[in-house]
């Protein structure tokens, strides 16, 4: 059992920045972020996989970055430059496995673990 709790979400305006924080209650497992817009399906943002990779979603490259504490229970998204189109739910998702992922760990099938999620506002 992993328990996920999100904090740092809140209101922005374009251009801004703010930093998401998912602590995980076990260390060195693959962490995630993923968001859902209304009336839209939820969509990859970025991971951390247990290995020490990371992976980002085409729409926040070299905008958005993830990384790990030192104890690697903590995985931080940090958001810079934000659009409208950012605004979204966003959720943290955890995959203990350590499973070798083909691809990367993309799919929110790869994820039994999901934080309650923080709303992220951006207005112009």
């Amino acid at each position: 059992q992993v328990q996920l709790v999100e904090s740092g979400g809140g209101s922005v305006q374009v251009g801004g920045s703010l930093t998401l924080s998912c602590a995980a209650s076990v260390s060195s497992i693959t962490l995630a972020w993923f968001r859902q817009a209304p009336g839209k399906e939820r969509e990859f943002v970025a991971a951390a996989s247990w290995t020490g990779a990371t992976y980002y979603s085409d729409f926040v490259k070299g905008r958005f970055t993830i990384s790990k504490d030192a104890a690697k229970t903590t995985a931080s998204l940090r958001m810079n430059s934000l659009k409208p189109e950012d605004t979204a739910v966003y959720y943290c998702a955890a995959d203990p496995s350590r499973q070798l992922y083909s691809g990367g760990p993309l799919l929110s099938s790869f994820y039994n673990y999901w934080g309650q999620g923080t709303q992220v506002t951006v207005s112009s």
